[in-house]
């Protein structure tokens, strides 16, 4: 089905409303708009799949009410920015989701595995990939184009099948629960410009009255971006508001001496920019923000990072499960270095596997060593 007015979402909604499994996909182009441009929605259940064409169709409420039901489970590969998208569409979040790329990871496939590889290992099915370029805005699709859009969607359902059942049967499936909630919650899409400031490249290089600047002038680049739906980098790129912070401008001709500043932001919108960069200058000094530091370890943090990294190496080859979605490196840093509350690795299933281990090696509580050229991990007395 490839359904390009109103009447014809009604029809295939009323086909697939009874489905308790869809698979989700998006065609988007976001390079030269703030917000993505929603170009295609793809849909599939056990019987069906179809093409939903969102350039041509004013109301996707229909669509809404199955993703947003609470007895419909959709299901979504990488599905990180599909989401953000549908959050849009729909003004909810979309919930409940399995995200099939999250979950192959607990059923031994490599941490952020393509869809085609799990396609091709789950179903013996091989897919084309020849149209993964495509401008999607553009019509009318070609035959391939449809086919392919249609394999991103259509064997997602048979694929959930699969790694459900396997994740059953080894006891994982809750596992991926708190990954999940995390995807279902609203929070995760909305953008907060006065935090988009940690984001800047070379922060870091900034003093505490300079990041007051930055807060400010990166939350104004935040929201004229959305104003004018361009990219943020084509309002005001990092070095830029690196260099205003550092400057701090109070007039025009101040700013106009930042190379490439006022080429990019436009005569209409100095003003407001000279605002928040005096918002920034204003603010109290006990109200200065903080990157923070992070508090170092007494004693050889990367040998401490080292070993915790054999630990992992070892619960993961054991477990079945890609080293990287276990424990990051940046994980076991801040773990050595004293961090604890709501540390990813001293939760859920994180840390019945590996977390406990890593927290006791750290409190000198375990030794490692080497028999028959396998790491050993035992309790000290």
């Amino acid at each position: 089905m490839f359904v390009t007015d109103n009447k014809g979402l009604a029809k295939l909604v009323d086909r697939i409303s009874g489905a308790h499994v869809v698979g989700i996909d998006t065609e988007f182009m976001r390079e030269k708009t703030y917000y993505a441009r929603l170009c295609l929605i793809q849909v599939a259940t056990h019987e069906t799949a179809a093409i939903i064409d969102p350039l041509a169709i004013d109301d996707l409420s229909p669509l809404c009410e199955i993703l947003l039901d609470p007895e419909v489970m959709k299901v979504l590969h990488a599905g990180g920015q599909d989401l953000e998208i549908l959050f849009r569409s729909c003004g909810r979040a979309v919930a409940p989701v399995f995200d099939t790329q999250i979950a192959a990871t607990l059923a031994g496939f490599p941490q952020q595995v393509g869809y085609g590889a799990l396609v091709s290992d789950l179903l013996g099915v091989q897919l084309d990939k020849g149209d993964s370029y495509t401008d999607w805005a553009r019509r009318p699709l070609s035959d391939t184009q449809v086919e392919y859009a249609l394999n991103d969607v259509r064997f997602l359902p048979a694929a959930y099948d699969r790694l459900r059942e396997q994740l059953e049967n080894t006891g994982r499936l809750q596992w991926l629960a708190a990954d999940f909630a995390r995807m279902e919650d609203p929070s995760s899409y909305v953008v907060a410009p006065q935090d988009q400031w940690r984001r800047v490249k070379r922060i870091s290089s900034l003093n505490r009255r300079q990041l007051a600047v930055a807060r400010e002038v990166a939350a104004w680049r935040e929201m004229e971006a959305q104003r004018r739906d361009i990219p943020k980098r084509w309002v005001l790129g990092d070095e830029s508001v690196i260099e205003v912070a550092r400057r701090a401008p109070r007039s025009e001709t101040e700013l106009h001496a930042i190379r490439g500043v006022t080429d990019k932001v436009g005569k209409a919108a100095v003003s407001s920019l000279l605002d928040a960069v005096a918002r920034g200058l204003a603010v109290p000094d006990d109200e200065l923000p903080s990157l923070g530091k992070r508090r170092r370890p007494v004693g050889d943090v990367d040998a401490a990072v080292d070993l915790m990294v054999a630990v992992v190496r070892k619960r993961a080859r054991e477990n079945g499960v890609a080293m990287p979605l276990l424990a990051s490196r940046d994980e076991l840093e801040r773990l050595a270095a004293g961090e604890r509350d709501g540390h990813p690795l001293l939760e859920g299933w994180r840390e019945e596997m590996v977390g406990r281990e890593l927290s006791e090696l750290l409190d000198g509580s375990l030794a490692l060593s080497l028999r028959d050229g396998e790491l050993v991990i035992e309790r000290r007395d």
